[in-house]
């Protein structure tokens, strides 16, 4: 049996809200980079942690705190889904086996429906996953798509492939200290969207 990613199929797997056919995917990573599960413990105890800046000390977070990169993508999806009331929506939410398509064509079919994508990089994200499926994203889509696409990350955030991407495939690149700067960032990029849809510059996806 095939199986194919529709808007249909995103949308009736969401909840409700006011603009049901914008959707805004967002992508990031879903664990906390932790050096805790890098280092050996021969190694961590050579360190003292209380003599490092305060976001290198960050990345010796106590294990239990590995998933505060998820919750941080879920209140983030809930402010945009309350205010502007966009159908922003992680990649759990539509729930298809990657045993039926694998996570990266998973990502480009979410991109290709939605009329907004955001790829969130965080300090504390465990990112090379996300870097991957970004690229892939980028390689199939970018021509098409391009205008609605934003790469927003942490301002300690420093990449290669972020800066590749802005100059390669011209991508909207942005900054943020926190979470509340993250959150205006992206209700600013939806709201720019919509406008331009409206206006007819850029195609409805219905």
């Amino acid at each position: 049996m095939t199986v194919e990613i529709t808007r249909e199929q995103i949308t009736d797997r969401l909840g409700g809200v006011t603009y049901d056919r914008f959707l805004f995917y967002l992508m990031g990573p879903y664990k906390s980079f932790n050096l805790n599960y890098v280092l050996s413990e021969e190694k961590r105890q050579k360190i003292d942690i209380e003599d490092l800046p305060g976001p290198l000390r960050r990345l010796f977070r106590n294990k239990d705190d590995i998933n505060s990169a998820q919750a941080f993508l879920r209140r983030v999806q809930g402010e945009l889904r309350t205010d502007p009331g966009v159908n922003a929506f992680l990649a759990l939410d539509v729930d298809i086996d990657t045993d039926d398509i694998d996570a990266a064509t998973q990502s480009i079919e979410y991109t290709r429906c939605s009329n907004a994508t955001a790829f969130v990089v965080p300090f504390l994200g465990h990112n090379f996953g996300v870097g991957e499926e970004a690229g892939s994203i980028l390689e199939n889509l970018a021509d098409t798509h391009g205008e609605r696409l934003v790469f927003v990350h942490e301002d300690t955030v420093t990449s290669a492939m972020i800066r590749s991407a802005s100059v390669r495939w011209d991508l909207r690149v942005e900054t943020y200290n926190t979470e509340d700067e993250l959150v205006a960032s992206l209700r600013r990029f939806a709201g720019g969207i919509m406008h331009r849809e409206r206006r007819g510059e850029l195609s409805r996806l219905d």
